[in-house]
Formats: structure tokens, C-alpha cells, sequence
């Protein structure tokens, strides 16, 4: 799977169900490997909503769908 592949999914909290926004960059170690994944904010506007970007650790990922990346923040 592409990076652009997961940054078409929408990435939804397991614990609430609410939609946290989309995939928009990803942190690496030292060795290449994914730390985690930073999440665009949620906004209803261009300018309403949140204006924090989300990290979503990597071993935080509980299921990649067709659709949806479900993670346990």
C-alpha cells in the first residue's frame, strides 16, 4: 500500500467514532520504519474547526479498511 493510498482514507477514532481528519504526512526513524502519522485537522471551512494537526502513533493503527483507517487514541 502507497502512502496516497492511505491519505484518501479518513481516519476514525475507535473510542468516540469521530472522524479525525485525513493522513496528510508521516514521521520516520532512523531506520526507515513508520513511527506514526500526522493527521490533518478537521475543519468544516477553511477556516472553522480545529487547528491542532493530530499524531496517530503507528502501533495506534488497529485496522486499515477500504475506506477508513480505525485507530485507539
Amino acid at each position: 500500500m502507497r502512502l496516497s493510498d492511505l491519505q484518501r482514507k479518513d481516519v476514525i477514532s475507535i473510542l468516540d467514532g469521530r472522524r479525525l481528519g485525513k493522513i496528510i504526512d508521516i514521521e520516520l526513524n532512523g531506520a526507515g520504519n513508520i513511527e506514526y502519522f500526522v493527521v490533518e485537522p478537521k475543519r468544516f471551512f477553511f477556516w472553522f474547526g480545529s487547528s491542532e494537526e493530530t499524531t496517530v502513533n503507528f502501533k495506534q493503527i488497529q485496522k486499515i479498511g477500504e475506506d477508513v483507517i480505525l485507530v485507539e487514541l
